[in-house]
């Protein structure tokens, strides 16, 4: 080929043998890498072999060393990744090198270095552990590649002895230790001699340093070569016109030509993320709020009294006393600090006192918030720009409790115990307020004639408070509106990693607030707001989280026309929109706590009252704001009809909180490869477990501790009660999430919580086939959820129901459940396992509709007498061991297993010593006599087994 010169600039000369010693430094980087990781990390495990372990063997072959063991597999396939370009590099210089009109021998060369590397990539990341047959044939596709590579490269060697030296010497060093190697393979598989393993390893290794070894010699040959990226346009001296350019020139008098034409400065970039933490640092501390009131009342069965600090929200109506205004917003960033005592809330070990530090931070938070916001009420910008931190905090927060299994990292049920990042947050909570209180304005000037508002305070209040209300409600969790549609399996709607989808649509609102200034507070936007919130109440699956998603996007898109609005309004529009938005709140919890508050019979399952007062509040909140079409035609007179620039920085930020979440998204979906304990017995492991909302005796966080106790007893399955904590008195939680991703099981959740009951749930180690919810009767008190549920046991069709029954006080309703769930569990033809909390005393009232002809049920054990709420049932199905595990400090109830045996019979009530039962079938010994973390086996002291 002949060669072609053009003039230009000379952009970069680089020698050819660096292409060669990259090749070998980053080749050698993967295999030492992985190498140094695992004789750190997984020593024992690398040495060992089908047949003997250390001492017998005691280095790792290199299949061992970068094969499936985590992170050295990753090590390696990481440093090989970056091999692939030097290597493609040096395949095609040695062919520049070689080439000769006359002859074909370069070009078939020049294929078989394609072809191995592309038979290395193959067996680097298809592990035999992925597909043992397709691993087998890349590898054995290149070690049949390298002979007519080493051949064919000292073919064509150029005269230079040197490097034909090294080439001979490393090529028969290579096909020479493949006879020892060989030798030793045999020795070790065939007549399985202890040692020789060890000794065929270091006959592998040396064949990968022979390998790379080989390929480095061509330095010698390429220091003749010179690199040269050469610039004959001149588009690397910074004049020629880029797309984005254009674009720019076309777009500049519109708003998204304004947002994008500027440079992303850092220290704009850092103010923004600095204003978007102290967002977060606000959602954070509102949502922590209500659960810590929660745990009062959880605990008194009823009203406690500290419910009333839910109402410290109303804080900012103390801006509407002048001085008072004034004095908070000349020292606004010492009210942001005094905020923090909210983070600061992990540190008090008392429930009471940590609730009262909880109430003053969110009172300082609400009110530092309204200050900032009415500060800056002639500055629209700078208003603007505030508002879009605060709806980014909410979406950050949504993505952090995405992130954590819906729990907040810094809330102050969280610490270093139970995963919380308190600590840290607090920091750079510190931080962010430092900095973004750095400037803000006073500007004591009126506002412009026609923002003057045209209607009372009260409206503006009621359209915030339908704002706050529906933002914390629904999208403070990105799975929130996931659990309402959610109908079980198989699946026919979104999963808890689909909530990425939420979070876009929050992301989504946003954009169209600052792409769509002064348009989104129409009645066409509330039109779209009111159809999502009915679709999303009235549909299940797909189609009633579409709504969902219109809500979301609607719902972010009114923050900035709705808080201008109250700003307009003045202090009082704060003061009424937090105290509605605690109406609000109460009316939320009193859908279904009706049994426990004053007039909750008239709220019981409303939830389309309270999503109808919600949609009302922001009809309020759009008829007390400027007409679209005025604020387009003021903002195009003041010059002021596009985003500020600084909204380019807050869409960067919202861009790298929305790829979190995409991140997040990847991670936690499921894989669905689960396994029980111990398939090789057919054992099945069931419990059941009232987990008292997640929230401990000390008011922690308990999802860690139960995961440690249902994993030590080898649970295959398991029903939880008071399960339900997707509210904003329970900070919008889901407990089954975490707990099934960790110990890696399906989930079934249900009823949702737009269904008012206090929750249950199953995880499985089986494929769950098929499920159904159940409301069950209840004319008078509480609603009793249940979920019949199939599952794949081994193969076999097995059924498990998850229910939790009515009140003590509510005698009828119990009578009607217990023939509702009677005539459920005698219909099933299959096997059936009862995983329930009846409130009944044993062999008296609904307990023999519960247990007997009616149901077709048995008993797990006849003669415990000393059972009141929780009860394991079953028919068609082995019994073979019973035990009750106190439950420490987690929750208030104990949690009762039970084994099965799939397939076999339902054997009789005679019990049998331990030492009469299979290993695969026995309980755990760690929790006889103090047992461990306080879990024991009590009220028997130990199982109980049977034939």
């Amino acid at each position: 080929m002949a060669p072609k010169s053009r003039e230009g600039d000379t952009v970069v000369a680089l020698s050819g043998k660096w292409v060669s010693w990259t090749h070998t430094a980053v080749a050698y980087s993967a295999f030492i890498g992985a190498l140094i990781v695992g004789l750190s990390l997984h020593y024992h495990k690398i040495v060992e072999n089908e047949y003997f372990g250390y001492p017998q063997e005691w280095f790792p072959s290199v299949s061992a060393t970068i094969g499936d063991r985590y992170p050295e597999r990753a090590v390696f396939q990481f440093f090989i990744a970056m091999t692939s370009g030097p290597r493609f590099a040096l395949v095609f210089l040695w062919y520049i090198l070689t080439a000769r009109p006359d002859t074909a021998l370069p070009k078939i060369v020049a294929g078989v270095g394609v072809f191995r590397t592309l038979s290395c990539g193959g067996w680097t990341y298809v592990t035999s552990t992925d597909d043992h047959g397709w691993h087998d044939i890349f590898m054995i596709s290149y070690l049949v590649a390298t002979l007519p590579w080493t051949l064919g490269c000292l073919s064509l060697s150029p005269n230079n002895p040197e490097a034909v030296k090294y080439r001979k010497i490393l090529a028969g060093s290579f096909f020479g230790t493949l006879v020892p190697l060989i030798y030793f393979f045999i020795q070790h598989k065939v007549h399985k001699v202890p040692g020789a393993y060890t000794t065929y390893a270091f006959f592998e290794w040396a064949l990968i340093l022979f390998d790379v070894g080989f390929d480095a010699v061509t330095a010698l040959d390429f220091d003749g070569f010179e690199l040269v990226l050469r610039d004959v346009k001149g588009s690397s001296r910074g004049k020629s016109q880029q797309v984005a350019d254009a674009f720019l020139e076309k777009e500049k008098d519109k708003p998204i030509g304004t947002v994008f034409d500027s440079d992303l400065k850092w220290v704009e970039a850092l103010d923004a993320a600095a204003n978007v933490y102290s967002g977060y640092v606000f959602w954070s501390m509102l949502t922590s709020l209500g659960l810590t009131v929660w745990y009062f009342p959880l605990w008194h069965m009823g009203i406690s009294g500290y419910e009333v600090m839910v109402m410290c929200t109303v804080s900012p109506f103390i801006l509407v006393n002048s001085s008072m205004r004034s004095f908070v917003i000349k020292n606004v960033r010492v009210v942001h600090l005094l905020s923090l005592s909210g983070l600061l809330a992990y540190l008090v070990k008392t429930p009471e006192y940590r609730l009262f530090s909880v109430g003053f931070g969110v009172a300082m938070s609400c009110l530092a918030w309204s200050a900032t916001w009415y500060a800056e009420r002639s500055q629209q910008s700078r208003l603007e720009a505030r508002v879009l931190a605060w709806s980014i905090g909410l979406v950050l927060s949504s993505v952090a409790k995405f992130a954590f299994w819906t729990n907040n990292p810094i809330w102050p049920i969280m610490h270093a115990e139970n995963g919380g990042w308190n600590k840290l947050g607090l920091f750079l909570a510190i931080i962010a307020v430092l900095r973004s209180t750095r400037v803000v304005t006073d500007n004591r000037g009126a506002l412009e004639a026609a923002d003057r508002p045209r209607s009372s305070p009260v409206l503006a209040g009621l359209g915030l408070a339908g704002l706050l209300f529906g933002m914390h409600s629904l999208l403070s969790d990105s799975s929130t509106m996931i659990t309402w549609v959610w109908e079980g399996f198989p699946v026919r709607g979104p999963i808890a990693a689909n909530g990425v989808m939420t979070i876009a649509a929050m992301g989504a609102g946003i954009l169209l607030s600052i792409f769509l200034q002064g348009t989104m507070s129409s009645w066409t936007n509330l039109l779209l707001a009111g159809v999502g919130a009915y679709i999303l109440t009235s549909y299940p699956d797909w189609v009633g989280y579409m709504g969902g998603l219109f809500l979301a996007v609607t719902l972010m898109a009114f923050a900035t026309p709705l808080i201008s609005s109250a700003v307009r309004h003045g202090p009082v529009a704060f003061g009424m929109g937090f105290l509605i938005y605690n109406i609000l709140v109460l009316a939320h919890v009193w859908v279904v706590a009706y049994a426990f508050v004053p007039g909750g019979p008239l709220m019981r399952e409303h939830t389309d009252w309270v999503m109808t007062a919600t949609v009302l509040c922001l009809a309020a909140g759009v008829y007390a704001s400027p007409r679209s079409e005025n604020v387009k035609k003021r903002r195009a007179r003041s010059g002021k009809n596009v985003p500020s620039r600084s909204s380019s920085s807050y869409m960067s930020v919202l861009l790298v909180v929305e790829l979190l979440a995409l991140a997040v998204s990847y991670l936690r979906f499921p894989t669905n490869d689960y396994v029980p304990y111990h398939r090789d017995d057919k054992v099945m492991t069931a419990g059941i477990w009232t987990i008292h909302f997640s929230l401990d005796n000390d008011m922690w966080s308990s999802e860690r501790r139960m995961r440690d106790l249902i994993k030590e007893l080898e649970i295959d399955v398991i029903g939880l009660l008071e399960s339900d904590l997707q509210r904003i008195i329970m900070g919008n939680r889901d407990t089954t999430q975490y707990l099934a991703e960790d110990l890696g099981m399906y989930v079934d959740f249900g009823p949702g919580p737009n269904k008012h009951t206090w929750g249950s749930a199953l995880l499985s180690k089986f494929p769950i086939i098929n499920s159904t919810h159940h409301l069950l009767p209840s004319p008078v008190g509480e609603l009793a959820p249940a979920i019949h549920a199939t599952l794949d046991a081994y193969g076999e069709p097995v059924d498990v129901v998850v229910f939790h029954s009515g009140q003590e006080e509510d005698a009828e309703d119990r009578r009607l459940q217990s023939e509702y769930l009677a005539k459920v569990m005698r219909e099933s033809a299959r096997p059936l396992i009862l995983l329930s909390y009846l409130v009944v005393k044993p062999n008296e009232g609904n307990y023999n509709t519960y247990v007997g002809e009616r149901s077709g049920m048995r008993d797990i054990d006849p003669s415990d007498w000393d059972r009141w709420c929780e009860y394991i049932l079953y028919k068609g199905i082995r019994r073979s061991g019973y035990a009750r595990v106190s439950r420490s400090t987690i929750t208030d109830t104990e949690l009762q297993v039970g084994k099965f045996v799939v397939g076999q019979p339902e054997g009789s009530n005679e019990q049998i010593s331990e030492d009469q039962v299979p290993t695969g079938l026995r309980f755990p010994s760690m929790f006889r006599g103090q047992g461990r973390r306080n879990h024991r086996y009590h009220v028997f002291d130990e199982p109980r087994y049977f034939v």
